[in-house]
């Protein structure tokens, strides 16, 4: 009798324990925009060039080196000249030269490292491309925040919106749904250097070089795979041929 309450009593601390997050799971989806992923090298190639201007100042991609661009149809040449600015040696690793401590100090938290961001933000939503595809076309100006900018998706993230010049400024009507939940309508106030579906379309283009930086040989390990596959189906056949011949006087 003893042993059956103490069973319960630590099944009720593990329900209120597990209850504001099964309440968090039950809340409004996160609604992603399917981001149009491209293999197309002039496509990576642009993203490649958004990411060094824009995210290279802040976050690094510390597990690849320039010279791996030369997988996307860059020439070495191209890369010296195009994406190299401060010095760095066509092996270097895409490194910032902004220190941990500095950015905390000034965001609030370390900029994270993107080299793995697109698998990272799968691992919690299912699809780290369309996280970021959305994130990075959802930021609105809000004065109340330190940088003056906030996200629909991550609210109240410490990033700016660096890429501003080219979408505009977006500003933010805030309605509450009949669940209870906010619901935030953007709209555009300034235009940007680009139109809506230019920016959507570098946008695509960056979060595409994200995706490929994260398992730049994706493709190889896909081909390998189906070779692989390929090889078993071959091998069950001929095992299975050679066991039927085996034991074929004793069936």
């Amino acid at each position: 009798m003893k042993t059956r309450v103490i069973n319960l009593i630590r099944r009720a601390a593990a329900a209120l324990l597990f209850a504001p997050a099964l309440a968090l799971a039950a809340g409004a989806q996160l609604h992603l925009d399917q981001a149009p992923v491209s293999k197309d090298p002039a496509a990576l190639q642009h993203g490649a060039k958004l990411f060094v201007n824009y995210c290279l100042n802040c976050h690094s991609a510390s597990f690849t080196r320039y010279n791996q661009l030369q997988n996307i149809g860059l020439s070495e040449q191209l890369i010296r000249d195009n994406l190299l600015f401060t010095g760095e040696k066509i092996g270097d690793l895409m490194k910032v030269a902004m220190r941990p401590a500095e950015s905390k100090a000034w965001f609030g938290a370390t900029p994270p490292d993107l080299t793995l961001i697109a698998r990272q933000r799968a691992s919690e939503f299912g699809s780290g491309a369309d996280w970021l595809y959305t994130y990075l076309r959802q930021f609105y100006r809000d004065d109340n925040r330190p940088t003056g900018w906030n996200n629909v998706v991550f609210e109240n993230v410490g990033m700016p919106h660096v890429l501003w010049e080219l979408q505009g400024e977006q500003v933010a009507a805030v309605s509450e749904n009949p669940d209870g939940t906010k619901h935030i309508e953007l709209s555009l106030a300034k235009p940007g250097k680009l139109s809506a579906e230019d920016y959507d379309k570098a946008v695509a283009d960056l979060v595409s070089f994200l995706v490929w930086m994260g398992e730049p040989v994706a493709e190889k390990r896909q081909l390998i795979g189906a070779f692989v596959l390929l090889f078993l189906a071959g091998l069950f056949v001929l095992s299975y041929a050679l066991k039927k011949n085996y034991w074929k006087d004793i069936h």
